[in-house]
């Protein structure tokens, strides 16, 4: 279905060099080389980066939907209004400038506002029996955040859905046992002794097995992180939220039982929304 609104809504097939110009004069070379990757991976319409982007970031999108929509709108409609604001990028992308100071989920945020704005405005227009020309996109949303436009709770939902995203592909890396250690002994809350026993290895096996995968972890955290955060302020969430991704940086190594807390909370909370998100697709 997103693909095939995609396909519809047509995006850009020329060169997108305009994104790197953008980079080059209000960005750092990381969010140059791997930011504007991902902005040109989409401007291309590849399929993988739009699933991709579907995947990671659809259920916070809906759930947004749903509470801006009051009962309004049903289930379905809460669905197909989730792929086009993705499918919409595929228009505003080219107008997008990095050098501007929009947060990322300023930029789905913004568009999700407009895709609602838009079918209540034809709903509206079909009661008094006329049409109705679509709206333009209003980009003042481009410009610098002040942090207090920004729905709260749709930011947090953003900054989760990295931290899962990143723990999906912390997954399908790691070794086999090594993650299930991690999943026992952080996700599941487990002491170190009761994962030992399951497995039967020694504590300290468990311990350099859970070490092994929290620095993979942070890798992918940083990976996650830099693609699809476009301000130094979204850079910084993962400290805010005590994700310390490079405790060797600082004079004192951070505390790893700190961050498994902080990753499991998080971890948890992004499984709840998950958890309603299909529910209501099953309803």
């Amino acid at each position: 279905m997103l693909l095939t609104v995609m396909k519809e809504k047509g995006g850009s097939s020329e060169q997108p060099g305009g994104g790197l110009t953008a980079c080059r004069k209000g960005g750092s070379d990381m969010l140059m080389q791997v930011t504007t990757g991902f902005i040109t991976r989409l401007r291309a319409n590849d399929e993988a980066a739009w699933f991709e982007l579907w995947e990671i970031f659809g259920p916070v999108i809906r759930a947004q939907l749903t509470k801006w929509g009051r009962g309004r709108i049903g289930v379905e409609t809460v669905r197909d209004l989730s792929q086009e604001t993705l499918a919409a990028l595929s228009t505003s992308i080219d107008r997008y400038d990095p050098g501007r100071g929009a947060r990322f989920s300023t930029w789905l945020l913004a568009i999700a506002k407009h895709v609602l704005g838009d079918e209540i405005d034809r709903r509206m227009a079909l009661k008094r029996g006329g049409g109705r020309a679509a709206a333009e996109l209003d980009e003042t949303w481009m410009a610098a955040c002040d942090g207090r436009s920004l729905d709260r709770s749709f930011e947090e939902g953003v900054f989760r859905s990295k931290v899962e995203a990143a723990i999906r592909m912390c997954e399908r890396e790691a070794d086999f046992t090594d993650f299930s250690i991690y999943r026992m002994r952080v996700l599941d809350g487990k002491s170190g002794k009761d994962v030992a026993t399951a497995l039967g290895v020694s504590e300290p096996t468990v311990s350099r097995r859970l070490a092994r995968v929290r620095e993979l972890l942070r890798n992918k955290l940083v990976e996650v992180m830099t693609v699809y955060s476009f301000t130094d302020e979204e850079r910084a969430e993962a400290v805010r939220n005590g994700l310390h991704l490079n405790p060797n940086a600082t004079a004192e190594k951070a505390d790893e039982s700190l961050f498994d807390e902080a990753v499991a909370e998080i971890y948890h909370r992004q499984l709840e929304l998950r958890r309603r998100d299909e529910q209501a697709m099953r309803e």
